[in-house]
């Protein structure tokens, strides 16, 4: 199986409200998926569906080789946003009650995780600090020794000595037993030093997704004149966002070759550059008289 997540035209709608509307994506086995989008987007929808506790209203989405739901679930490791946990209990009855719910849970691995991480087993959860709570339910999920682990908003609340500790710890767990995990965040800067491939997903619908090398060298950002009749821009597969002043044009393009037009000027990009433009709702014909070669 070369693929963890495999989605079909999946489309997901809450009365007249559409979360997601027709995905078709694949995400590679033992890849770390960035998902980054903004709210309202569709990435908790998205995720739900994956560990089969939201059903899609059309298309489908097949996790680990099979349609998500109760067979692939023991398999999926999942954090809510957030991270619910039951405030009165314990660390380590969260724990026991983790073992007692799941067949393959490793109690053992959880406790000792806790302990290096420095949080007390009977302490109750209501009073351990944001960057604690995160921990416990990251010990929750990776004790189910998951093959997929599903991760939506748990860097959201946290200050960033925890977020760094936070993802310290899940590069640790990957390094130790190969799985594949889709993390959503805003957070792109501490995103891009943990995830390998980013998913880009804009009003219900999936914007972009890659490897990350690959992404960034497939954009560039473009300048040139404003021009009197339309170019043809060989090279460019799709102009992604676009800004126009009175003597120049600046273009962010996803490339498909060698852009040899010396009329523009070539200028390498950031990750954030490319996310940013893909989750811009502007569109950019209107700013334009440029077009793509062969369009």
């Amino acid at each position: 199986m070369n693929d963890a997540v495999v989605a079909d035209g999946l489309t997901k709608r809450y009365g007249r409200t559409v979360a997601l509307d027709r995905c078709s994506f694949a995400i590679p086995a033992h890849t770390i998926v960035a998902l980054v989008g903004p709210n309202g987007a569709g990435k908790s929808t998205l995720l739900h569906c994956a560990t089969g506790l939201v059903q899609p209203t059309e298309g489908t989405i097949t996790v680990l080789g099979g349609p998500a739901g109760d067979r692939t679930l023991p398999r999926v490791g999942f954090v809510a946003q957030d991270a619910p946990l039951y405030r009165d209990f314990t660390a380590d009855e969260l724990l026991t009650m983790g073992n007692k719910l799941n067949h393959e849970f490793d109690l053992s691995f959880a406790r000792a995780r806790l302990v290096d991480v420095g949080i007390p087993l009977d302490r109750r959860v209501d009073q351990l600090s944001g960057g604690q709570h995160a921990q416990v339910a990251l010990s929750l999920a990776l004790a189910k020794r998951p093959r997929l682990l599903l991760l939506d908003e748990p860097l959201a609340s946290l200050d960033p000595l925890a977020r760094r500790e936070f993802l310290s710890a899940l590069m640790d767990a990957v390094a130790e037993e190969p799985m594949t995990v889709v993390l959503s965040s805003h957070l792109i800067a501490d995103l891009e030093r943990v995830c390998d491939h980013f998913m880009v997903l804009r009003s219900g619908q999936v914007k972009t997704l890659g490897p990350t090398d690959e992404l960034l060298a497939t954009h560039k950002m473009l300048i040139g004149p404003p021009q009197g009749r339309p170019p043809k821009l060989a090279g460019v597969e799709q102009i992604v966002s676009a800004s126009r002043a009175e003597r120049q044009i600046q273009l962010l393009v996803r490339t498909s070759g060698a852009i040899l037009d010396p009329a523009w000027d070539q200028y390498d990009v950031s990750l954030e550059d490319v996310v940013l433009a893909y989750l811009a709702e502007r569109s950019v014909e209107p700013l334009l008289d440029v077009e793509v070669a062969g369009a």
